[in-house]
């Protein structure tokens, strides 16, 4: 990625939330938005010890896991993306097809556009198409304090039928955006009263600059029923505003920041010391099923891709087709992974002993 001081300033689209989800899609996928992070998510700095006499048959290892009262093929996540306009409807219904054939748990994107725009609500109405699998509604927790309310997060919920509902934070990304609600004062409160009127789960999770283990203790304490830690090394989204900035400081002040937050590997061991009953969701920068396997052992219960799966879910044809495609291979690298480690089950991989730091 370029410096953002040699690139050329770009006028911005549309304001409304459907015009700014179009050009989230467009950037993420044409536009170099990865975090600068240096080792990006972190799974680099660990190795998994080989074992060379395994003692298992490959076609047995047991990648199984239930969550939110569904079972699941494997402990996986389709992370939240996108929503809000006819090409996100037909995103989100691929992904959601191909998340149904493989059985992997699915993020819708913010709703916060079904909430201000009802003809909107479509593009997230995905049960149809992933009638077995978890599905988690999702919408920004800082608007909670710009009219979004309980009543409205439980409609939310309703109308894409799910199991579950995330709160997600993003105060860097509103700092940049355009259009950011930036007030997060109170927000804990709030939350709260979500989590305990809502009448499903609900989640919290960063989008992608990570949380730490006291956060973490801090939404725990106010009801989360599981934590997404969404780490720094993945997609930045202050480098996909930088692309949608409307002046020159806010596009260079962008780019001070594409190294900013805490690596995924560093969020998930740190918060499961801190909270060893939590349900834990390790996503941001994840790339294989190696890395898959890396999060769960240091203490993941899911492992989310997001990016990743994008290209694929937006190329048209049989979208579905080719993200199952790119999920299978994930899979395949995390059996591998645990079959390499001998790991026949998933409470095998996270008895944590087979994950040695990478002595640099």
């Amino acid at each position: 990625m370029g410096n953002a001081m040699t690139e050329p300033y770009r006028q911005p689209g549309g304001e409304d939330t459907g015009s700014r989800k179009a050009e989230h899609i467009r950037i993420c996928l044409e536009e170099q938005v990865e975090s600068r992070s240096s080792g990006g998510a972190g799974f680099d700095r660990y190795r998994f010890e080989h074992e060379a006499l395994p003692e298992l048959d490959w076609q047995e290892v047991d990648l199984s896991a239930s969550w939110l009262g569904r079972k699941l093929k494997a402990p996986l996540l389709v992370s939240s993306m996108t929503g809000g306009t006819d090409e996100a409807g037909r995103i989100n219904r691929g992904l959601a097809e191909a998340a149904q054939a493989r059985g992997w748990a699915i993020g819708l994107g913010s709703m916060r556009a079904a909430w201000e725009k009802p003809e909107l609500a479509a593009s997230f109405e995905i049960r149809r198409d992933a009638p077995d699998v978890p599905i988690i509604a999702n919408v920004g927790a800082v608007q909670l304090n710009y009219g979004l309310d309980a009543d409205a997060c439980r409609r939310l919920v309703e109308l894409a039928e799910a199991d579950a509902l995330v709160l997600h934070l993003n105060a860097l990304q509103e700092v940049f955006q355009p259009e950011g609600d930036t007030n997060f004062r109170g927000l804990l409160r709030l939350i709260e009263t979500v989590c305990r009127s809502s009448g499903v789960p609900v989640g919290v999770k960063e989008v992608g600059w990570g949380l730490s283990a006291a956060t973490a203790e801090r939404l725990a304490d106010a009801g989360a029923a599981f934590i997404d830690c969404a780490g720094a090394g993945g997609t930045s989204w202050s480098q996909v505003e930088r692309h949608r900035a409307r002046s020159r400081l806010h596009a260079e002040a962008a780019d001070a920041f594409a190294d900013w937050g805490i690596p995924t590997a560093e969020c998930v061991p740190a918060i499961r010391l801190r909270l060893p009953q939590a349900t834990l969701i390790a996503s941001g920068g994840l790339r294989s099923g190696v890395d898959a396997a890396k999060a769960i052992a240091l203490g993941a219960d899911l492992a989310g891709f997001g990016r990743l799966l994008l290209p694929d879910a937006a190329s048209g044809g049989d979208a579905a087709r080719n993200i199952s495609a790119r999920m299978e291979q994930i899979e395949f690298e995390l059996r591998t992974a645990m079959f390499a480690s001998g790991s026949g089950t998933l409470r095998e991989l996270a008895q944590g002993d087979k994950l040695k730091p990478v002595r640099l």
